[in-house]
């Protein structure tokens, strides 16, 4: 097996599994670092022994039995007191497939490291920061560009949060009563921020997996909030889409022109399900709304723009985000012509918050080509294409520009 073959399934692996191999160690060993650090030495582990042994047949029961076996190490050489013998008495005994066996059928050890990230105690960009790198799996400086800080900056602030979890006695579950209601827009945004970074032109799949079954945990946990069944929606209508999004060559295609008997009917139905479970004007709900809209659709031309630009409307009064602006304005430009479209893209830039973005400028271009100038639009998109970080978005992008100069 080639060495870039073994990254591969490396990286495969640890995209399954990580945060579960994480998880599962901070429930045992209440020591965050110890379980990042033996998650991550269990990566490195498999780089260089799979090139000689090939990749097991369960690669995510492998990584969890080397990164237990390195914590039951690290414990035996700290400390001999009862209570740390007994942590590897616990970590010494694998479950069944060499998997944490759950407390019950609901609760998982990911949703309560979800929770945890998101208790109250910590300030809010602390949680954010801290479920980006312990249960999404984003790297440390990536993080710390996000929040425009150094990469040394952000390690500290993600050292502290933990601290403060060991030193406040924070507990290792999920709350119940009116502790498990305050926390739910926290612990719904981190699967949504989940489910984003799996969806993403260079996303890993497995993240959107993941989001999807937790919340569906979520919902069997909490089945009469009407978020939670929105935001499961939400996930089941975008990712039945997930087999059709790309052609052969591996090019994005937008929704127009994806082969919609390639997206999951099953999937979209219980998209639907989830849906009607839900109730009111919440964000994840008008989302899910729109989304249906798209889904349940035959065909391009049979989208109810209408419907989109009305729950549109709902949504920017309740999150009146600048990427909810944004896409407002496109779906009024579908609805009601693209002078419409343009008229609210430009409210929406005055507020300053979609300078240099790409999406925005990717939505002009593509308002602008529908008002009948192609040659601009092309020009627009191609400006869009510079700006994106996504190779295959610039593609995508670019692939529109060459389009509308032959005519298309």
């Amino acid at each position: 097996m080639t060495d870039r073959a073994v990254a591969e399934a490396v990286a495969a692996a640890g995209a399954d599994g990580y945060a579960r191999i994480v998880a599962a160690l901070i429930r045992v060993t209440g020591d965050w670092t110890l379980a990042e650090d033996s998650a991550q030495e269990a990566l490195a582990s498999a780089l260089e022994r799979w090139p000689a042994d090939g990749v097991p047949a369960n690669p995510g029961g492998w990584l969890m039995t080397v990164a237990r076996n390195r914590a039951i190490d690290v414990l035996r050489r700290a400390s001999v007191e009862r209570r740390k013998l007994r942590q590897v008495a616990m970590l010494a005994e694998p479950a069944s497939g060499d998997e944490p066996e759950a407390e019950d059928e609901v609760v998982d050890d990911r949703l309560r490291l979800i929770f945890t990230c998101c208790h109250p105690a910590l300030a809010i960009e602390a949680r954010v920061a801290l479920t980006l790198r312990t249960v999404v799996g984003v790297p440390t400086g990536e993080i710390a560009r996000a929040f425009l800080v150094s990469e040394a900056t952000m390690t500290r602030r993600l050292t502290r949060a933990k601290t403060k979890i060991a030193q406040a006695r924070i507990p290792y579950r999920v709350p119940t009563g009116p502790a498990l209601t305050e926390r739910l827009p926290g612990v719904l945004g981190v699967l949504y921020l989940l489910f984003t970074r799996g969806y993403d032109a260079d996303g890993e799949p497995a993240f959107a997996d993941e989001a999807v079954r937790l919340a569906g945990l979520l919902e069997r946990l909490m089945p009469a909030q009407p978020e939670v069944s929105g935001l499961l929606a939400l996930f089941l209508f975008q990712h039945s889409r997930r087999d059709a999004r790309r052609d052969a060559e591996g090019n994005l295609l937008t929704l127009d022109r994806q082969d919609r008997c390639r997206w999951d009917g099953a999937a979209i139905a219980a998209g639907r399900a989830a849906l009607g479970r839900a109730h009111g004007d919440g964000p994840y709900v008008l989302q899910a709304r729109i989304a249906a809209a798209h889904a349940t659709a035959e065909s391009s031309a049979d989208t109810d723009w209408s419907a989109i630009a009305d729950c549109y409307d709902r949504l920017v009064r309740v999150q009146p985000t600048p990427v909810v602006a944004l896409n407002r304005a496109v779906a009024h430009g579908f609805a009601d012509g693209p002078t419409a479209g343009l008229r609210l893209l430009a409210e929406a830039r005055a507020g300053g918050g979609l300078a240099d973005y790409p999406l925005a400028v990717a939505a002009e271009a593509e308002l602008i080509a529908r008002g009948g100038d192609p040659d601009r639009a092309a020009d627009l998109f191609r400006q869009a294409a510079a700006l994106v970080r996504s190779e295959p978005e610039r593609r995508a992008l670019n692939a529109r520009a060459d389009e509308l100069d032959t005519g298309g």
